[in-house]
């Protein structure tokens, strides 16, 4: 063999050894962009599917308005709404909920619907449990709620067994220890088509009702807001439903919208000179994700000054 032919052949060596390490490096960093994807998608699953619903937390708001009476100064009201019971939401969950609603000696508190999942029945067991856990919920002035557009025919039953009452189309004064009362108005489901508006609201047909009185909303979907104001002037709206939209994108907004939905699906809004505030629920809907969107109940404070 010739020397050219010996140079020809260890410089074929060489590039043949360049193109081994050239793979070897080029197998080795995707191997690292694979463990890094695997890890990224493996750490948002679980972020979305247990961090991001195990961790409720309480949002706090002050409502001051001067229609508020003295004696209601300092009031103190929980609003929670959508438990969705068996889609992600467990028994654990439910007294963890208990807990953080009765550490803070509420004066009222009002669900808005959506007990349990309506793709899942629950058994007798667990309805024991769901009454238990809605009973030993304490509030001063009392609990109140209104149907939600999945809750079903026990729901009646288990809300009236855990001394909820429920606002059915239907309003109640209420009133601490003084002739002065706030106005609290129930509205059931839209989607479900009960929903009515004259007779929620008829207190304002009475001769002597007295139009300068504290008045607040409760039903399921936000949406209603627009038509209820448009009945009559309401200071303060609560609704569910919306899950304020489970799924958030930064700068985009909520990826996800219902029925009854669409337009107000965020915690808070103003509408003229009425607020309303829409709980983000504590369960899920069909996707049984949330991604920056945490469970929440809602925590007022009331004041005419």
């Amino acid at each position: 063999m010739t020397r050219e032919e010996l140079n020809e052949s260890k410089q074929n060596e060489i590039f043949k050894e360049e193109n081994r390490e050239k793979r070897k490096k080029i197998v080795f960093i995707s191997l690292k962009i694979i463990i890094l994807i695997i890890f990224l998608f493996s750490s948002f699953y679980f972020y979305v599917t247990y961090i991001s619903m195990s961790s409720i937390i309480v949002k706090e708001e002050r409502i001051i308005n001067n229609k508020i009476p003295d004696s209601f100064n300092g009031i103190k009201i929980i609003q929670f709404s959508d438990l969705q019971y068996g889609s992600n939401f467990t028994l654990q969950k439910f007294e963890n909920v208990v807990k953080l609603i009765n550490e803070r000696n509420p004066d009222i508190v009002i669900f808005n619907g959506d007990l349990v999942s309506e793709e899942y029945e629950i058994n007798s067991k667990e309805q024991e449990n769901i009454i238990k856990n809605l009973k030993s919920i304490k509030a001063n002035l009392g609990k109140y709620a209104v149907i939600g557009d999945e809750d079903g025919e026990n729901y009646v039953t288990i809300m009236n067994q855990s001394d909820f009452n429920i606002l059915n189309n239907d309003y109640e004064l209420i009133y601490n220890n003084t002739n002065d009362a706030i106005l609290l108005a129930g509205l059931s489901s839209s989607i479900n088509e009960e929903i009515n508006f004259e007779k929620a609201l008829s207190y304002y047909s009475n001769e002597s009702a007295n139009s300068n009185i504290f008045s607040i909303a409760l039903f399921h979907e936000p949406d209603n807001s627009e038509e209820i104001l448009s009945k009559h002037s309401i200071d303060l709206l609560l609704a569910g439903h919306s899950l304020n939209g489970s799924i958030k994108i930064p700068f985009l907004g909520s990826l996800y919208k219902v029925d009854g939905a669409k337009k107000y699906i965020d915690q808070s809004y103003k509408i003229n000179d009425s607020l309303l505030y829409i709980s983000s629920g504590l369960g899920t809907q069909n996707e049984n994700i949330r991604l920056f969107c945490r469970p929440s109940i809602n925590f007022f404070r009331i004041s005419n000054s």
